[in-house]
């Protein structure tokens, strides 16, 4: 029986982007709506009242909650609300704004999550898809909201959707074509309550999969392999160290195909142009992806050429005197900083921190005493950093990312980097990553300013 909302009451809950989108989804499918949040003002729900969307601001009433007829929640909504667990306590479903929107697609949907990676490897893969002459549509938690595609959405399109764990954790009948898992390791620990929790909430991608489906995993890693273990899809995997017998890997200087004892060439490494080995696998990934769709090999090599990466993602952003600043504010949780420092062979100076949200700054250690010649800590985490890399490093601390960026560049040398990978969310002294970025791009930009310079960066498509 098709999934209708016709005529109930539905009360969505966070009023950003995603929130705002289903609200308006719902309006149009005949539902009467409430926009919940518990901010006393929202910026930007001007079109959703337009649009027929009640709002109700501040703190949430339990009973407003347990009188409707389903719940919405947007990814940055914790499920564990008292409000939405009387919702659950009453009876009424709760579902997040993924779930709903995947449940009126008419095309196929491509699911892709992972650690880190996933914002690069579905516009990548949207990017090629689209190269093979189909229509792709990029979303989800890069930035577009699912909800905001199914108006437009045919048998022929295939959404290409960037899925978080806060998202993954709220579906039911989420049902991914192709479901991508690129690797697994500690994060959002300060949302979910341990990491087994997380891990949970990832392999929910998997959850409706069936036999006519497909699962592309990351064989290089043995917690994602783990993880996928239960799906009933078809494997086809990516490696970039891996023997693999199907899937995407290295063969010399090739990116090839291998099926069996088939192996057929893609495209050159070369014509990769982004940053860091572990972009490289997410090149593999995306062409896994376009090689289940069918897109050819050329269509493939045109989209890697032609693809720079996504902002905050080591985005190069200028040189002074001889210092490259590179700004990964992206790299939001440990491993990720540990694979942004390992990207550079040295010399680095990495300002690191934020708001801690799990994982162990233990497991810098390596790669900071290999490359690193200061580490300039900020915000909350300043003396978890301290205590983990303050006996095999310099580690300075810094009141903003001003006087980050000015104690950075009086330990960097001529050749070397100035790093931003905080290795922890944003929330503590910005409203998210990329405002974080975006301030650290601002300093630089001051800094070539009194030198009379211009900066160099690139600022490619895509937000997330």
């Amino acid at each position: 029986m098709p999934f209708t909302v016709a005529g109930m009451d539905v009360m969505v809950v966070g009023a950003g982007r995603s929130g705002r989108a289903a609200a308006e989804l719902l309006v149009a499918r005949g539902a009467r709506v409430t926009l919940a949040d518990r901010a006393a003002s929202i910026d930007g729900v001007g079109a959703s009242e337009t649009a027929g969307v009640a709002l109700a601001l501040g703190a949430h009433d339990p009973r407003r909650f347990e009188r409707a007829d389903l719940v919405v929640l947007s990814p940055g909504v914790p499920a564990d609300q008292p409000a939405v667990q009387a919702a659950r306590t009453a009876g009424v479903p709760v579902i997040g704004e993924l779930e709903l929107a995947s449940r009126w697609i008419s095309g196929r949907l491509i699911a892709i999550t992972g650690t880190k990676g996933k914002s690069t490897t579905t516009t990548l893969a949207a990017r090629m898809i689209a190269q093979g002459g189909l229509t792709a549509l990029a979303g989800g938690n890069l930035g577009t909201a699912l909800s905001s595609q199914v108006a437009s959405s045919q048998p022929a399109t295939f959404h290409v959707v960037e899925a978080s764990s806060f998202q993954l954790e709220t579906t039911d009948t989420f049902h991914p074509w192709i479901a991508v898992l690129l690797n697994l390791t500690a994060d959002h620990l300060d949302r979910h309550a341990s990491f087994d929790a997380y891990a949970r909430a990832k392999a929910r991608i998997f959850a409706n999969q069936t036999a006519d489906d497909w699962s592309v995993v990351n064989a290089d890693d043995p917690a994602a392999v783990s993880l996928a273990a239960s799906s009933r899809a078809r494997r086809f995997d990516f490696a970039l160290e891996s023997t693999l017998e199907a899937g995407i890997t290295i063969d010399g200087d090739q990116i090839v195909r291998r099926d069996g004892a088939r192996t057929v060439p893609l495209l050159p490494v070369a014509a990769v142009r982004l940053p860091g080995r572990h972009q490289l696998g997410d090149v593999l990934a995306a062409a896994a992806v376009g090689c289940l769709v069918g897109v050819p090999a050329p269509a493939l090599r045109r989209a890697v050429e032609t693809f720079r990466g996504l902002e905050h993602v080591l985005e190069h952003v200028a040189e002074i005197g001889g210092v490259a600043f590179v700004n990964d504010s992206k790299a939001t949780n440990v491993d990720a900083a540990r694979r942004s420092i390992e990207s550079f062979d040295g010399d680095v100076v990495v300002i690191m921190g934020g708001r801690y949200k799990g994982g162990r700054f233990e497991d810098l250690r390596a790669p900071v005493a290999a490359r690193v010649r200061a580490v300039v800590a900020i915000g909350e985490a300043q003396p978890l950093i301290e205590a983990a890399l303050g006996d095999i490093a310099l580690v300075e601390r810094a009141a903003s990312m001003r006087d980050a960026v000015d104690r950075a560049l009086t330990f960097a040398r001529p050749g070397g980097v100035v790093l931003l990978a905080p290795a922890c969310a944003s929330f503590d002294q910005f409203q998210d990553y990329a405002a974080r970025g975006r301030a650290f791009k601002a300093e630089v930009e001051r800094r070539l300013g009194s030198a009379g310079m211009t900066a160099a960066g690139r600022r490619p498509g895509g937000t997330d």
